[in-house]
């Protein structure tokens, strides 16, 4: 009886996703990696699927056909995080933070930066980096975006949900301004449910209220 190595496609593909996925390796294209492994796993899986009634030569072509044509496509999806991540951090301002997950692309700006106290008006200077993000997003249209305000926690939880609502909202406007489609777009306010430091420092206060941009491939 012909024993199947449709266990070792998948076992080769984990390996590789593993391999991807490890911080310490000299990964300069970290998620274009993970893209294609996840993808190749993926499409193993869907191929043999695909043709579960066939012999188990055919499952192991079918399996190995999808995890080509997986890892083609994860890899496209993870380059496209890592030319973008990396276009976005060189023409943005130091002070606008840029992170890229392997899933999403994480800006975050500060709302000290975008806005006065208590205001829902975007300054002047938010929003030539607002454009740059925009224009971004137009060059990588394959994508969602979630704009998340956050605050600290000075004032009343209903005050705070409502003005990061606001101020997402307003985010949100100058990036459809920008070309984005709205449909891509979607606003949220977290209020202050969500710090990233002590609100018991000026300083954590400061950190914590900011908005964060998420950018998701589709």
């Amino acid at each position: 009886m012909m024993i199947s190595k449709f266990p070792l496609v998948l076992a080769t593909a984990s390996m590789t996703l593993v391999a991807a996925c490890d911080p310490s390796g000299p990964n300069a294209h970290r998620n274009t990696q993970q893209g294609a492994a996840i993808g190749a796993l993926g499409g193993a899986v869907v191929g043999a699927l695909a043709n579960n009634d066939g012999s188990n030569r055919e499952r192991n072509q079918a399996a190995l056909i999808g995890a080509a044509l997986g890892a083609g496509v994860g890899a496209a999806v993870g380059s496209n995080l890592d030319k973008q991540a990396e276009e976005l951090r060189r023409q943005l301002r130091s002070d606008v933070g840029v992170s890229n997950n392997g899933d999403n692309l994480v800006v975050v700006l500060s709302q000290d930066l975008l806005f006065a106290t208590n205001s829902t008006a975007v300054s002047g200077q938010s929003r030539s980096e607002l454009g740059i993000v925009a224009n971004s997003l137009n060059n990588f249209p394959d994508t969602t975006v979630n704009v998340i305000g956050h605050t600290d926690n000075v004032g009343s939880a209903a005050f705070n949900q409502d003005l990061s609502r606001r101020r997402a909202q307003a985010v949100s406007s100058v990036l459809i301004n920008g070309g984005v489609s709205s449909s891509r777009v979607r606003s949220i306010g977290a209020g202050l449910t969500q710090p990233v430091a002590s609100n018991a420092t000026p300083q954590g206060r400061q950190a914590n209220r900011r908005v964060e941009i998420i950018i998701t491939p589709n």
